[in-house]
């Protein structure tokens, strides 16, 4: 679809117009959104458009999307998929050498459990390997009932926070602001990291790379301006 309005603006319900007529969802619900500052960065990405429309472009968009019609609906069942990370979360398998690798691993993992073990009073099995060790169930309900307890909109952007890195931990941690986003970052990307440094990047690893970090970087706007 080419781009066919002129103007673009927020009506008084927080529905976002162009040329004065509604715009809505892919399944036809009113993209209305009730945050003053995402309901304009949205405006902003359609009146960004020229020519057609590109929905890669429009993050923020997508994400309101799916906090109106694929979320809003049920965030329980949707919070349940995102809280089935408590139980192989990145964090708590770590690598068993080369020496370098276990040290990283420590210095930007250890300080997440570590939060969580005292913001949910539990505790985390820690392995070295990739063999699946289960949490102790204290550890997963607490965890799941943190993650039940956000809104649809917060849950649109924890999604990709929390599937891009593989950790609800650091999700958590980054909504509760006890990392930054860059921090955040640089945890759930730290294997790939180690493996571009030791071998580096082709085009398709690079072009991958580029996608995550777009994706996160929309989850953590979104969640900004809510």
């Amino acid at each position: 679809m080419k781009r066919f309005w002129t103007n673009v603006a927020i009506d008084a319900g927080g529905v976002i117009t162009l040329d004065s007529k509604p715009v809505r969802t892919p399944g036809r619900a009113l993209l209305a959104i009730p945050f003053a500052a995402l309901a304009e960065a949205v405006a902003d990405e359609w009146r960004a458009v020229t020519g057609e429309i590109d929905p890669r472009a429009m993050p923020l968009t997508g994400l309101a999307n799916a906090a109106i019609e694929r979320i809003g609906p049920d965030p329980a069942s949707f919070a349940a998929g995102l809280a089935m990370f408590a139980e192989s979360d990145l964090l708590c398998y770590r690598a068993e050498e080369p020496p370098a690798l276990v040290e990283r691993q420590a210095h930007y993992w250890d300080p997440l459990l570590a939060w969580a073990r005292t913001r949910y009073d539990i505790y985390f099995e820690v392995i070295a390997g990739i063999m699946h060790r289960p949490q102790p169930p204290l550890t997963t309900s607490r965890l799941t009932d943190a993650i039940n307890a956000r809104t649809a909109w917060e849950l649109a952007g924890l999604a990709p926070i929390i599937t891009i890195g593989g950790s609800l931990i650091a999700g958590l941690a980054l909504i509760e602001h006890a990392a930054t986003a860059e921090e955040i970052w640089r945890a759930i990307e730290l294997d790939e990291d180690w493996q571009a440094e030791q071998w580096g990047r082709d085009d398709l690893s690079l072009a991958a790379l580029e996608s995550r970090r777009r994706d996160f970087d929309a989850g953590v706007r979104f969640l900004e301006l809510i």
